[in-house]
């Protein structure tokens, strides 16, 4: 029962997570860019990249690195564009031996890395790819004073020949938010499927979060205003 959602949901995500707009948070996220950016040239790495959905928008602007650590999730990026080069990497460990103009970790993924040590760790390995006056933008997840424990969720997708129900409650232990997502797939002419997929997250501390990009020569900020609504966005530029 452990993040199915990489697993045996994959072929499906793309259609749980239809409400995304991705247009426009690519569109925010090229503008936080061209802000902040100092360095030179157009060298971007996304960690976590899911199935490719942000990154179809940068490819024309950026020259781009793939990276998720979900085999799962990379094979249905693989299927979309079968030329590029996804790496599976971990984002808490990987060295990938050059520097990046741009760093993204979008839609929470920092979350699922659950620890300050794996944090701070992460962070640092950020730090080590990324060029001079270069910029690293992390949306994160949730803090423990803006989390929500016992709420209930739903999302739906309403297709003619797929229906997707997704329901969970969230729950809180110590620093960490748990979700038992409950899924019931119902596909034309088959048997409807029921999945229980837990995600478990760290919930960070904005200011701890702040010194540990400071620690490594960074300039950092926190921008309440996200790409989702409830969400915000940390902006890191190297000194």
């Amino acid at each position: 029962m452990k993040e199915a959602i990489y697993r045996d949901l994959a072929k499906y995500y793309d259609l749980i997570y239809h409400w995304k707009d991705y247009p426009k948070e690519a569109n925010k996220i090229k503008n936080i860019i061209d802000k902040y950016k100092k360095s030179d040239w157009n060298l971007l790495l996304e960690i976590a990249c899911g199935t490719w959905e942000h990154l179809k928008y940068f490819q024309n602007d950026f020259v781009c690195m793939w990276t998720d650590i979900n085999q799962w999730i990379l094979d249905v990026a693989k299927s979309k564009l079968k030329k590029i080069d996804f790496k599976k990497v971990d984002m808490v460990n990987f060295d990938l031996k050059k520097k990046f103009d741009v760093i993204l970790c979008l839609f929470s993924s920092i979350g699922y890395i659950k620890t300050y040590k794996n944090l701070e760790k992460t962070l640092k390995n950020f730090a080590m790819h990324i060029k001079n006056g270069g910029v690293v933008i992390i949306e994160p997840w949730f803090t423990k004073d803006s989390y929500k424990p016992g709420k209930p969720h739903m999302k739906v997708y309403d297709g003619d020949d797929l229906k997707i129900s997704r329901l969970t409650v969230s729950q809180q232990k110590d620093n960490l938010s748990i979700m038992d997502m409950h899924y019931l797939i119902a596909e034309k002419n088959k048997k409807v499927k029921h999945f229980v997929d837990r995600h478990e997250m760290g919930l960070f501390d904005v200011d701890q979060t702040l010194e540990f990009m400071k620690k490594y020569w960074f300039k950092a900020k926190f921008l309440k205003n996200g790409l989702m609504k409830s969400r915000w966005l940390f902006v890191w530029v190297k000194k």
